[in-house]
């Protein structure tokens, strides 16, 4: 996902600017280190739900103050500094944005993404 055609796409969307005051992006990368025991990592095997990952993003765009959410998970085998995961999340105020950000992400890397760690 190309993020910076991500926000520019959105920006052209009827009813951005009467709807959105704050727009946050969270870009994932595969870690070097295990996040369990600090053990070097050399891949990541990542396999999205995409079916469970639409439902978070209709629940959390559905929230009072959020205007649009896109989410974006890469597949497969990927190495240390790759992009994983791209959630972007636009709407009116601060407070309902940063809170609907948290949580679609929690909740996506909780319910809808599974990983796999490879060791050296």
């Amino acid at each position: 996902m190309d993020i910076t055609k991500a926000l520019k796409d959105l920006k052209k969307e009827p009813g951005f600017t009467e709807n959105v005051g704050m727009v946050l992006v969270h870009n994932g990368v595969v870690r070097g280190w295990s996040r369990q025991d600090r053990q070097d990592v050399t891949a990541i095997e990542i396999t999205p739900d995409y079916d469970r990952m639409e439902e978070i993003r209709k629940e959390i765009e559905g929230r009072e103050g959020i205007w649009r959410v896109v989410c974006h998970a890469n597949e497969g085998l990927m190495k240390p500094g790759d992009d994983v995961l791209f959630l972007i999340v636009a709407g009116d105020i601060r407070e309902n944005v940063k809170a609907a950000l948290a949580e679609l992400l929690d909740r996506i890397k909780a319910e809808a993404v599974s990983k796999k760690e490879i060791f050296a």
